[in-house]
């Protein structure tokens, strides 16, 4: 038993050590082929995110640190959260009774409530983790049908509230900036205005543009491209955004594919899946709530179509659930138990896959496969970079791969099982004709992926 438990806590010292090692590189910026973000000295970054919305608002110091700790030994690298948070964050004080904004005034910040933001965003440095920042929850925007609000925003405003921001962690390197907050902009309105006028006070606050990596969080809003809709020619909008609306089989994948081929290039992801333990499309009765393989298909099918990371969300985490605290559609567990449910931890092999082979050269390619349009339920999609191949099979179903897509004249096959990380091999082929590969097993929740090298370069598998 002794050794167990050794063993079990070298691998978590182990996998912190590895979430840490990235804060070396220097701040993340997009890569020279504008598909990925890399570090600084050109190290490629891979965004496996959380959504905490309610992280500087709900948690006290040690809640945080504990958060923040295993989600790093688990292996995210960016953990997505809010200044003014969406659960009444203007008036609902945070665990040391203190509110942001003296008199709801965005020129007015309250010293000791950004005291408590600071310290997690520098925890989350110690961790080696990025915090994708949201200066506010849409709703002090607008409201629409939701949001306590209130709206208290105008561009005028918006801008010193973004510069006062800027200005205050311009020194912070673990910062991606995110605009927006789960409401898209309406047309004729001044959201447009307020969203690019806060954008520019950052900048501002920061000392310049290339000094913040930035990007907007939007609703969904289908094969519009996700935040491109609105904001892909705007200067300060670094890479894209999507959402998918918590249900079960939307061809995200199309939405990120279309962002992909939109000009110029910029990179693109699901900022907001279905989460983990969620009422299905808001619809528990009928469609009950989400599970490991719903947040596991969607990060591999996203992933695959062209997007550059991933964020994972939990419907108990997003909330920071206990029962001293309020929640939305019915969480079941509170947030220190949520955070071990298996979809979270299955997150880590999707990293290890994805960080295992050249990732600044990896493109999309369903030309590989013969069943390139398959329904959601059965989606095969496939990803390639110069001398391998990845292919999903959500179901695993049988599929035919084309030859000739990937370097080598014979090919290394294995499959990786996405609930364990572990790989069975399927042999060496040629690679100068069509082959059908057959999945171990098949069946709902039986998805796996197809690792193809080039025989040659003697890839470690991940």
């Amino acid at each position: 038993m002794k050794k167990i438990v050794l063993l079990g806590a070298l691998m978590a010292l182990c996998l912190l050590a590895q979430a840490q090692s990235p804060a070396t590189h220097g701040p993340v910026k997009v890569s020279e082929n504008k598909r990925y973000l890399v570090h600084q000295d050109g190290t490629p970054f891979f965004w496996l995110g959380d959504t905490a919305w309610e992280l500087f608002h709900r948690l006290n110091r040690e809640e945080a640190d504990k958060y923040l700790k295993r989600r790093a030994e688990q292996g995210f690298t960016v953990v997505q959260a809010v200044v003014l948070a969406e659960f009444d964050g203007l008036k609902e004080p945070n665990p040391y009774g203190e509110t942001p904004l003296l008199n709801n005034d965005p020129a007015k910040p309250n010293e000791a409530y950004f005291a408590h933001v600071d310290y997690i965003i520098d925890k989350a440095a110690q961790y080696g983790i990025q915090i994708a920042l949201l200066p506010t929850w849409g709703d002090k925007i607008f409201k629409s049908t939701w949001g306590n609000g209130p709206e208290i925003f105008t561009p005028a405003n918006a801008r010193t509230y973004g510069r006062y921001l800027g200005n205050r962690y311009k020194t912070r390197q673990n910062l991606i900036w995110i605009m927006g907050g789960d409401r898209n902009p309406r047309e004729g309105s001044t959201d447009l205005a307020i969203w690019r006028a806060m954008a520019e006070g950052v900048q501002e606050g920061v000392g310049g543009p290339d000094k913040a990596l930035m990007s907007f969080h939007p609703q969904p809003n289908g094969t519009d491209g996700g935040a491109s809709k609105w904001f892909h020619d705007d200067s300060w909008f670094d890479f894209n955004m999507h959402q998918n609306g918590h249900c079960r089989f939307t061809p995200v994948y199309d939405n990120i594919a279309a962002a992909y081929n939109r000009q110029p290039t910029k990179p693109t992801m699901d900022a907001e899946p279905i989460y983990e333990d969620h009422p299905v499309c808001f619809n528990v009765k009928d469609l009950g709530t989400s599970n490991a393989f719903d947040v596991r298909q969607y990060a591999y099918l996203d992933l695959f179509a062209g997007a550059f990371g991933h964020t994972y969300g939990c419907h108990d985490i997003w909330q920071m659930y206990s029962s001293s605290r309020p929640a939305v559609n019915g969480p079941h567990l509170f947030w220190p138990e949520a955070i071990e449910l298996p979809g979270a931890n299955q997150m880590m092999f999707v990293k290890r896959l994805m960080t295992a082979r050249p990732l600044l050269d990896r493109v999309p390619d369903q030309t590989m496969i013969v069943e390139n349009n398959l329904n959601p339920a059965d989606r095969i999609q496939a990803t390639r970079g110069r001398d391998y191949a990845f292919v999903y099979t959500s179901s695993g179903r049988p599929f035919t791969v084309n030859p000739g897509k990937v370097a080598g004249k014979s090919l290394v096959a294995n499959w990786f099982d996405p609930r364990t990380g572990k790989t069975k091999a399927a042999g060496t082929f040629d690679n100068q004709q069509p082959r059908q590969f057959t999945p171990p097993d098949s069946g709902y929740g039986h998805d796996w992926v197809l690792v193809l090298d080039d025989a040659a370069k003697k890839y470690p598998m991940p």
